[in-house]
């Protein structure tokens, strides 16, 4: 009996016998209990994360590096006209680049970031721009929404939520994200709602301004790891923002107004008069300043850490016309390849596109307004063709009179 004992297979790390543990893996010349290989698969995953987090950031080279022509020529594959706004975003960009290789240089010379803050009305393309910009990049890139943030202690997510969302895109490799690209989207939203101080605290407006003040001018930040409210507890995350670029987009729906007046304060005499006549009215956002932003809400501090300034110029009918065929993923070519993977090929008559394009600028929701509008032409055939056994199908300038007018026309009944 205590032969047959002694022949027991053993755990060659433990020593436990078969009898004393859930299993063994049997190997070449030993044997390993389940409770030892989670053990070691533990052990290799906290060593394997330390690697990760002592590892550096990803060494860049000028010579590969995308130049502002072809970061240009790149967007206006998706990004139909705002050339202006497409120049600034391109040498921001570059410049931010070369700023990240600034340390291989042995003069004292120290070159600021240029955050840069994009202004247009909506559906003009400030965050197709963005998003399109974040394809190219070789550096982590990711976009928040300006409207969800407040002052901390207040319903709302925190500043530092910010960073949160770059550390997670950079898989946590601190390095990395210290030389990552933020776009903060809808940032009028936080504009200040009045100029005449007041008893009450403005948490998601002046509140947030005055927080991102240390996130845009550059500064070290405690970020929590997983996000969210901020414990004594927590272990935080410090990230340094020196080196990150911050490029802001809003509508400022109403700040034409504010230009207007700005350009009017000028009018003196016979020829001041004539000088504003030649102001293009159709197109004011073209003459934007900094004091517009002021008017408008935003805090001089935060208007000095943005300091490239663009817009955005409203679509018009050609530029409608454009962004419904020609870009890589326009809308049109959307509905064909969702078609073809049923099998179908579909076409439109060229009527149909002006058609769209014409109740596009009716509605004047942009090129937002492109996609409700085919989507509402197309939902009868996209419900009923699949389940059909045709093998292509054409939109006539006919059926899609008849399906817009008849969703315009359940609307007023239901209303």
């Amino acid at each position: 009996m205590a032969d047959s004992k002694s022949k027991k297979n053993k755990c060659s790390f433990c020593g436990r016998s078969e009898n004393e543990v859930g299993f063994l893996i049997t190997g070449m010349n030993g044997y390993i209990c389940d409770s030892c290989s989670t053990q070691a698969y533990e052990i290799t995953q906290e060593a394997l994360g330390q690697t990760k987090k002592a590892k550096g950031a990803t060494k860049l080279n000028l010579e590969e590096l995308p130049k502002p022509i072809a970061i240009k020529s790149f967007l206006d594959q998706y990004v139909i006209g705002q050339d202006d706004a497409k120049r600034f975003l391109s040498v921001s960009v570059y410049n931010h680049y070369k700023r990240l290789l600034q340390h291989d240089s042995g003069d004292d010379v120290e070159i600021e970031k240029s955050n840069i803050i994009m202004v247009g009305s909506t559906g003009t393309g400030k965050t197709l721009l963005a998003r399109t910009i974040a394809k190219l990049l070789h550096v982590p890139f990711t976009i928040v929404d300006a409207t969800v943030l407040t002052e901390a202690g207040y319903v709302g997510e925190d500043i530092e939520s910010i960073l949160t969302r770059l550390l997670q895109v950079a898989d946590y490799n601190v390095a990395e994200a210290e030389q990552g690209i933020v776009f903060i989207d809808e940032i009028d939203k936080i504009a200040r709602k009045s100029d005449n101080p007041s008893i009450t605290r403005d948490v998601s407006g002046e509140g947030v301004q005055q927080g991102l003040l240390k996130l845009l001018e550059g500064s070290v930040v405690n970020v929590p790891p997983q996000g969210g409210r901020k414990h004594p507890d927590q272990k935080m995350i410090p990230v340094n923002t020196k080196n990150i670029l911050f490029i802001c987009g809003g509508a400022f729906d109403g700040i034409e107004k504010k230009i207007a007046q700005r350009l009017n304060t000028h009018v003196v005499g016979y020829s001041a008069s004539q000088k504003t006549a030649r102001v293009d009215k159709s197109n004011m956002m073209q003459y934007i300043a900094p004091q517009d932003l002021k008017s408008f809400g935003l805090i001089p501090e935060i208007i000095g850490r943005l300091p490239v300034l663009t817009y955005l110029n409203p679509l018009d009918r050609d530029a409608l016309r454009a962004i419904l065929t020609e870009p890589k993923n326009s809308i049109i070519k959307q509905y064909i390849k969702l078609f073809e993977m049923d099998g179908i090929e579909l076409t439109f008559e060229e009527d149909v596109f002006d058609y769209i394009v014409d109740k596009a600028v009716e509605y004047k929701l942009g090129a937002r307004g492109l996609r409700s509008i085919v989507e509402t032409i197309m939902m009868d055939t996209m419900f009923e063709i699949p389940s059909a056994n045709e093998k292509e199908y054409k939109v006539t300038l006919e059926y899609a009179k008849q399906q817009l007018e008849k969703a315009n026309l359940s609307r007023l009944q239901t209303a």
